[in-house]
């Protein structure tokens, strides 16, 4: 059983996630390998919860708590971390089919997000009165390829498939992505948006606070493009 550990302690372990693994809610009769399970196999434990969620067909980091006092400190962190504190980051990589127009090297996204839970999908409009949940982020340009976008966006609040979606009403299509407006999906079944860093406070009373960085458990010649040009 393959799992790459990229920080533990006795409250919490952060995973490098794999395409195609779920974080939970894989129904018993599924093939899909259930990532939660799989970590608590590995550690030989009973109690370990993911703290925040990551898409099947995504790669990187994902926080676990190893007891019931971190998961309760950790969720409580992460359900305040987008306030002035800044306690909790979070940033991806992503790689985009390159648009047909010229993309600013920084900025922010502001949308509204309705998902629609039958489809497994979410739609943001630029406009608040249609409705959803506000959805924000800010990315900057790390490069380009000739035929792709190297990304890193940061997100500033919490929503099902945010950056997928968002990016996508910006006319930002996601390498393999065919959900969101991709060409074509990619032969490993992922898409290019990876979880490259992630912060957060220590569960310990005495602790500081946790970086954690993921190279994609993958590494092929368009990562190494994205990791070549990144900080």
């Amino acid at each position: 059983m393959s799992l790459q550990i990229l920080y533990q302690s006795e409250d919490c372990i952060v995973v490098n996630k794999e395409i195609g693994e779920a974080v939970e809610g894989v129904s018993p009769d599924s093939s899909m390998v259930n990532l939660t399970d799989k970590l608590k196999n590995y550690l030989n434990v009973d109690f370990a919860e993911a703290v925040h969620r990551v898409d099947v067909p995504v790669t990187g980091c994902v926080l676990f708590a190893l007891t019931p006092e971190a998961l309760s400190f950790l969720n409580s962190a992460f359900a305040n971390h987008f306030s002035a504190e800044k306690k909790v980051i979070k940033r991806y990589w992503v790689i985009v089919e390159k648009p047909d127009f010229k993309l600013p090297k920084k900025g922010k996204l502001v949308h509204w997000i309705v998902t629609n839970t039958e489809m497994n999908k979410s739609f943001a409009n630029n406009d608040d009165k249609k409705g959803g949940k506000k959805a924000t982020l800010k990315y900057r340009l790390l490069g380009e390829g000739k035929n792709y976008l190297f990304i890193e966006a940061q997100l500033l609040s919490g929503r099902h498939h945010q950056i997928r979606a968002q990016f996508a009403a910006a006319g930002l299509h996601i390498k393999g992505d065919l959900k969101y407006g991709a060409k074509r999906s990619e032969k490993n079944g992922g898409i290019r948006l990876h979880a490259r860093f992630i912060s957060f406070p220590d569960p310990k009373p005495s602790g500081g606070i946790i970086n954690v960085t993921a190279d994609p458990p993958q590494m092929d010649a368009l990562w190494e493009a994205v990791l070549a040009v990144s900080d």
